[in-house]
């Protein structure tokens, strides 16, 4: 049996502003894009379902942007706690943290500045931070060797 990996969903408020968002500061490129209706109601165990969905690409990454029309979306766009149960955050490899940090903020996002965490030097240096889209999803910035 072989399973391998599709994509990552990630429910947004705004679906333009989000596609900006994971285009402008991280890189991803929009592929194919669907209109989604009542036949997918069950599997997602939602009544009258409405919904835009945009995936976008990066290195063998796939992201679905899901943006509903009905039922509207819940919860507050704030990012999770870690300890969290479920998906905790999206991590990705940087060349360069701070590029993409001024990337993020101009794009919309927010830097989570008190977790920026920075061991070793030259070489060796390991940098990390975290950062949110516009609603709220964390992102892991990091930099390692190699």
């Amino acid at each position: 049996m072989t399973t391998t990996f599709s994509h990552l969903g990630i429910c947004v408020t705004d679906l333009e502003r989000a596609q900006r968002f994971y285009c402008e500061a991280l890189g991803f490129v929009p592929a194919e894009a669907h209109e989604v209706g009542e036949e997918f109601g069950r599997l997602m165990e939602l009544e009258g379902v409405r919904l835009r969905s945009q995936f976008l690409r990066r290195d063998g990454l796939a992201v679905e942007l899901l943006c509903f029309a009905s039922p509207p979306c819940v919860g507050e766009p704030t990012r999770r706690p870690m300890n969290r149960l479920g998906l905790t955050h999206l991590s990705l490899r940087v060349d360069d943290v701070d590029a993409v940090v001024a990337r993020v903020e101009e794009s919309g996002g927010a830097v989570v500045s008190g977790s920026r965490t920075t061991m070793g030097e030259g070489h060796t240096l390991l940098d990390f931070v975290y950062c949110t889209d516009p609603d709220g999803t964390r992102i892991e910035l990091m930099r390692i060797p190699g």
